[in-house]
């Protein structure tokens, strides 16, 4: 294909994609953040409003008050390092959780995050444990069963508490529920029967979500809804099913040895997980068509055992509530030998790449304790890893640069003829052995990897609130600053303005950020090789314009890490430039200042 092909094809893909990243800002970023910040006022609101009932759309009533809607039942509470909440006895339900290790905004009075969710509030979230069985005289206990508590007095790591139902028939469970200083806790079930014949019955457990929040399940980058690892025999593999899909596909079954399921969200999840030697039934289930209204549910069912009189069996069941913390879930994944536990963690397509800058950036930051110093620390490394091969590509654009006057006499001397043209200017690239697309090269294999760096700063929760220095206190968010205000110089808020203010602190904040990756983004394009039509050229000079509105809608962290990137190419292509006398802008700039002073 002749290198004008090449080139026109390189900037219609280049334009295309500048359109698409433009258009999913505008119309499918901006309503998120918009539906974001609703969502967390809603939250902020209902823990300070007075008791208020709001229908559902099914017309179910909810209240908005969370203690009248834990006084319906009696509860033991939960105090842990990370954890914050209670149990209710009535069906033994966890379902008041919150994480205090995080809070919902970076603001100083900012509430906790909350987990789980009473039931009578709207969106409730809670476990459940139980036991499935056919005919049992007097039944077996369930989400209205009224426990009775007989040890322990608060949950906490040290002291985990016991439960007691009867059913009046013969048969005793007993509930012991403990809970480590992290995020796991552990069920443990015993029933005993007195009666003189035997039973068979079935562990259950369940994690479910009544309706789904707003700022849930909206963004095609992330996973959010069902996630399960499933299998048997050293052989597993993760399912996922974003909640569009869920309420679509409303079963979903599988069996598997072990293994684990649950309900993730971006940054928390609540997890199912059995014995892992024991075969179980696993469902994701959803009840209700509406997404407001339904009953989202992860259920597994385990292995049937018979009780024979005078005799009692004992099932364990674990249930992960918290935080998807790299080290947290890698050391569950090792010391329970749960398999694939570390991917609850979405990492996307390009895991190879996502999860190891994870974990050089963790390592940096072990060093220099800041993420922001880590993310530079990258993108030092990632350019020292092409750097070979980067050296090659702009010693080719040097050379072309320097060519660019004989280029130039050939077009003038076949004017009309633009085969012979490009039969020529190849002639002229073989003479002097440079290859025109070796520039592209580094382009290229810089995609995958700044894609994987947009991902690992959009999931995981160690991004999450991560402060760099100055105004940016939160790398996975968005360059606060907006020209608008000077960059904060005057005390105005853009975001207040009526129907214009979203977009003044989205795609058109001109922030500092995006505004310093604009300007290298200018530099570097203005020491490639000029196109050789006139048209490209324009688009090219376009494209650090379009490309600085794009990019300010995306993480500081990513902004960070392209910025720098850029810095570094500059350099390296000045010293590699200067060093085969190639015009630059750079040396044009002091040149023309000496010029000035003499």
């Amino acid at each position: 294909m002749p290198p004008h092909d090449n080139s026109r094809n390189t900037i219609l893909f280049v334009v295309i994609a500048a359109i698409m990243l433009l258009g999913y800002s505008y119309f499918v970023m901006q309503p998120q953040a918009e539906k974001r910040r609703a969502a967390q006022q809603a939250a902020a609101e209902q823990t300070t409003e007075s008791p208020v009932t709001t229908p559902s759309p099914s017309a179910a009533i909810f209240t908005t008050d969370r203690t009248a809607a834990m006084a319906t039942s009696v509860r033991v509470p939960i105090e842990t390092p990370k954890l914050r909440g209670s149990l209710s006895l009535t069906g033994a339900r966890i379902d008041d959780l919150f994480l205090t290790d995080y809070r919902e905004s970076l603001d100083k009075d900012s509430p906790a995050v909350e987990l789980f969710r009473p039931e009578g509030m709207r969106h409730a979230y809670q476990a459940l444990f139980g036991w499935n069985g056919p005919n049992i005289p007097g039944g077996v206990p369930g989400k209205s069963t009224p426990w009775r508590l007989t040890e322990g007095a608060t949950l906490t790591p040290t002291t985990p508490v016991t439960l007691v139902w009867d059913n009046g028939a013969g048969l005793r469970f007993t509930r012991r529920i403990a809970v480590d200083d992290s995020y796991m806790f552990t069920v443990t079930d015993t029933v005993a029967n007195f009666s003189a014949q035997p039973v068979t019955l079935a562990p259950w457990g369940r994690v479910e979500r009544q309706g789904v929040p707003d700022d849930l399940g909206r963004n095609q980058i992330l996973h959010e809804g069902a996630i399960g690892t499933f299998g048997s025999d050293g052989r597993y593999t993760t399912e996922q099913l974003k909640y569009g899909g869920w309420i679509k596909k409303p079963v979903q079954e599988h069996e598997s040895t072990g293994g684990w399921l649950g309900i993730t969200d971006k940054y928390w999840m609540s997890a199912l997980i059995p014995p892992q030697d024991e075969r179980i039934e696993a469902a994701f289930r959803v009840s209700g068509e509406e997404r407001e209204a339904a009953t989202h549910s992860a259920t597994m069912l385990g292995e049937a055992h018979t009780i024979a009189p005078n005799r009692q069996i004992t099932e364990t069941t674990r249930l992960f509530a918290g935080a998807k913390r790299n080290e947290v879930l890698a050391g569950y994944e090792k010391s329970l030998e749960l398999p694939r536990f570390i991917y609850a963690i979405d990492w996307g397509f390009l895991f190879f790449l996502t999860r190891p800058i994870f974990i050089i950036i963790e390592f940096f930051y072990g060093i220099l304790g800041n993420f922001g110093l880590a993310i530079l620390a990258l993108t030092l490394v990632v350019r020292l890893v092409m750097f070979p091969l980067a050296n090659k590509a702009y010693e080719s654009m040097s050379k072309m640069r320097n060519l660019q006057p004989k280029m130039e006499e050939i077009k003038k001397k076949y004017p009309d003829d633009a085969p012979k043209q490009q039969q020529e200017l190849m002639a002229l690239y073989q003479k002097e052995k440079i290859n025109p697309l070796a520039g592209c090269l580094p382009l290229l294999l810089q995609i995958p990897v700044f894609y994987a760096v947009y991902k690992m700063l959009f999931v995981t929760i160690e991004m999450r609130h991560a402060p760099f220095f100055g105004w940016l206190q939160d790398l996975s968010a968005k360059d606060p600053t907006t020209i608008w205000n000077l960059w904060g110089l005057i005390p105005w808020d853009p975001a207040a303005l009526p129907v214009l203010g979203p977009h003044l602190t989205g795609t058109f904040s001109l922030s500092i950020l995006a505004i310093v990756y604009g300007l290298t983004m200018w530099l570097q394009m203005a020491m490639s090789p000029p196109a050789p039509d006139p048209m490209q050229r324009r688009i090219f000079q376009l494209m650090p314009v379009v490309f600085t509105f794009i990019m300010a809608t995306f993480p500081a962290g990513l902004l960070l890490y392209w910025g720098w990137s850029n810095v570094l190419t500059i350099v390296q292509q000045y010293v590699i430039m200067h060093r085969l006398k190639a015009e630059n802008p750079i040396d044009t700039f002091f040149s023309r200042l000496k010029k000035a002073k003499a």
